[in-house]
């Protein structure tokens, strides 16, 4: 007996109860088959005689949906423990692996057994399915309800769990995954990120051996700062970019995570993906329901091109806020004034804006505080008056300047943190997180306030609140976030075990209302770069700032791997005075995203700013194809002197083509042709240099004209050179 999991097919019954179980069982050896199903892909569930439920098979879908019972039934032979593939492994009975659940009963039990129960499933939006499987102990009232969430087109599937019991007193939860996922293969090869401030998304493959490798973070707020929550697992051998059997996976967590991977006794590979239960034992009240975050993850057959870009048209359909709607492209102040600047200097950036050719004005940090003024980031965080010898008639003379310069006006803030020497810091010593009998640990001169106390979400929310009540013409916020958690301690908590997970929930609680009163004003979220950067968090931001380190040679590497799960109208690319690059290698650069500027206008020289404004221009009319279109990755930096990359729009009619220069040894560059992708092999398309600099014409020569088949079989050589840094190519299809 199976049940099937296809969007448009009528189910023969969509609940499965214990006592239809129980009489199945008795009439057949068959187990209970539950596939999850989307376009390309299965996810198998199979529940046994004794109502274990375990993952037989993830891979290609079935056409057959029947088919799905003759997979290998049960556990893997050899398998002492006949759980090792399981869908969500209890520990403390017969399990010898790692764990995706632990806890303590109430009378000081520490063993869990589930049992399979009933299943449920709907389809709650056109091609999107939820299933629900319920477990219970079989001794105690403990229950574990799994949730499994199947996006049919796009292949990708998110999972979690919701936990409860009925006992009569706290139940104490010691590790509570979202996903345990159980993978057959030769062998596994993991592609994990590492990194620091100015140093995100450092890419290490290695093959994963015996015994477990473990993916975490302990650091509280700004969770990525050492390593993201994003990783590939390949199957047979390391993916290629168009071939090979590649698994994605990212929490949707924007605190500590923990990610197992364990090879264990029968080369079997399982994942287990959750909240970083580090410090965190959590009590669970009777009644009381624990929900994790969702873990996303899709399984590609034909390499990471065909992943990425199923998960950023399943980010744009469904994840990100406003994923199918425009960006803002703005000038900031920061590397013009930082801390340094005043009313009449604002003034004159704010009519640089309008002359630059951007949409909007960004006024970054120190506008705030007046007993301790910010005039450094040694003082005023928490004090979120604006500064009266800075800007003597406030926030809304700037915000009707920009309106007169007819430009939008934005601000940054970063409401989570304090500084000591603040009158918020004075005022409620209580709010901050810190441990009472030990000295305090600044990171950035700065502590954390501790959002897991309602008052001081109330008071989060009020910054943000007063900030548009005051400034109803406010068109963006930049929503910063520096600090991690040393000494954590929460005054406000009685379990101090629970602040690192209640903590994110109090800032998606204020988020949340936030959004709920102001769901369409643009807002970028930043922690120092790319310290915060998940799903869950772009629930309620527009775009998210990859790093403080804007050289174009550097972002080019770090966009290249932030491109493998985020699409690219959600990735904030600013051209500084970072780099030794040329000013056009930097616009180039930032095109391949949202892009901003941080420089001094006014210091332009005259060719530099016709060539912004040009391109700007440029980028206006192909924006859509950037930020909706299809991404396909040609040449890797990592391997060549060169990187490229296009993107293609939906319909094939248009394309736009990046090419750079990423090695300074003699004579680098490409002498061969680059093989483009995602074109219409029938079509003729027209090619077109574009962001030339004034006073120079293309070594491409006039508009050329090609066959998508010529384009993508015998491909097309943007001549990158010394001389030729970064090209860039806009593809039209011939009228």
């Amino acid at each position: 007996m199976h049940f099937l999991f296809r969007p448009g097919l009528r189910l023969c019954c969509s609940l499965v109860v214990l006592g239809m179980f129980g009489r199945m069982c008795a009439v057949s050896a068959q187990p209970l088959v539950i596939p999850v199903e989307t376009s390309g892909n299965a996810l198998v569930l199979q529940v046994d005689a004794q109502r274990n439920l375990g993952i037989g098979y993830v891979g290609k879908r079935l056409h057959h949906a029947d088919e799905y019972a003759h997979i290998a039934k049960g556990a893997p032979a050899g398998d002492y423990t006949e759980v090792l593939n399981a869908a969500y492994t209890p520990s403390g009975s017969r399990n010898l692996a790692e764990p995706a659940i632990s806890v303590t009963h109430a009378d000081g039990n520490t063993s869990l057994s589930l049992r399979y129960v009933r299943h449920q499933e709907q389809e709650i939006a056109e091609g999107v399915r939820l299933l629900s499987i319920t477990l219970e102990d079989a001794v105690y009232p403990f229950q574990v309800e799994l949730f499994y969430k199947a996006y049919w087109q796009e292949d990708v599937i998110e999972q979690w769990s919701v936990l409860s019991h009925r006992e009569k007193r706290d139940v104490t939860l010691h590790k509570f995954a979202s996903a345990n996922l159980y993978l057959r293969a030769d062998s596994y090869w993991l592609t994990q990120y590492h990194g620091d401030w100015a140093k995100e998304m450092q890419p290490e493959v290695s093959r994963l051996t015996h015994g477990i490798k473990t993916l975490d973070s302990k650091l509280g707020t700004r969770a990525n700062l050492f390593q993201p929550s994003v990783f590939m697992v390949s199957l047979q051998q390391p993916a290629q970019e168009n071939e090979g059997t590649v698994l994605y996976g990212a929490l949707e967590w924007s605190g500590n995570f923990r990610i197992d991977l364990e090879l264990d006794p029968q080369d079997h590979l399982r994942i287990i993906a959750g909240m970083n239960n580090f410090a965190s034992a959590y009590a669970l009240r009777p009644r009381e329901t624990f929900q994790t975050p969702a873990f996303v993850y899709l399984l590609s057959h034909e390499g990471k091109g065909v992943a990425s870009r199923k998960l950023h048209t399943w980010a744009r359909k469904h994840k990100l806020l406003a994923g199918n709607e425009e960006r803002l492209t703005l000038l900031n102040n920061w590397e013009a004034t930082y801390f340094d600047f005043n009313e009449a200097k604002l003034k004159a950036l704010l009519q640089d804006t309008k002359k630059l050719g951007v949409d909007l004005f960004l006024l970054d940090d120190g506008w705030f505080g007046n007993k301790y003024p910010r005039n450094g980031d040694h003082a005023g965080l928490g004090d979120w008056q604006v500064n009266r010898q800075k800007l003597p008639n406030g926030i809304a003379t700037l915000v009707s300047e920009a309106a007169a310069n007819r430009v939008k006006f934005g601000i940054w803030i970063e409401p989570e943190m304090v500084n000591p020497q603040s009158e918020l810091y004075q005022r409620h010593p209580e709010w901050v997180i810190r441990q009472p009998k030990r000295p305090e640990k600044y990171f950035r001169n700065q502590l954390v306030l501790d959002l897991s106390n309602p008052a001081v979400q109330d008071f989060v929310f009020q910054v943000v609140d007063d900030l548009f009540q005051q400034n109803p013409e406010l068109a963006y916020l930049k929503w910063d976030c520096n600090a991690v958690m040393y000494n954590a301690y929460s005054a406000h908590l009685k379990h101090q075990s629970h602040l690192y997970i209640d903590y994110v929930r109090g800032l998606y609680n204020v988020l949340s209302r936030i959004r709920a009163k102001y769901p369409s004003v643009p807002m970028m979220l930043c922690s120092g770069g790319g310290g915060r950067v998940d799903y869950a968090a772009l629930r309620y931001f527009t775009e998210f700032w990859p790093s403080d380190n804007t050289d174009p040679l550097e972002r080019i590497f770090m966009q290249w791997e932030y491109s493998y799960f985020y699409p690219a109208l959600s990735v904030a690319n600013h051209v500084t005075n970072w780099g030794k690059q040329p000013l056009k290698y930097k616009v180039d650069v930032a095109m391949m995203g949202k892009p901003g500027f941080d420089i001094v206008v006014s210091e332009l020289p005259p060719a530099d700013l016709a060539f912004c404004q040009t391109a700007l221009r440029e980028f206006e009319a192909f924006k859509p194809v950037i930020w909706q279109g299809d991404l396909y990755r040609l040449v890797d930096p990592q391997t060549h002197p060169i990187a490229s990359l296009m993107y293609v729009n939906e319909e094939q009619t248009s394309a736009v083509w990046f090419s750079y220069l990423v090695s300074n040894r003699y004579d680098a560059g490409r002498n061969t042709p680059v093989r483009l992708e995602g074109l219409d092999p029938e079509r003729e398309y027209l090619l077109r240099e574009i962001n030339l600099y004034p006073g120079t014409a293309s070594a491409l020569g006039s508009e050329q004209r090609y066959s998508g088949d010529f384009l993508m079989k015998v491909g097309f050589n943007p001549q990158v050179n010394a001389t030729r840094q970064s090209v860039v190519v806009r593809i039209e299809a011939a009228p």
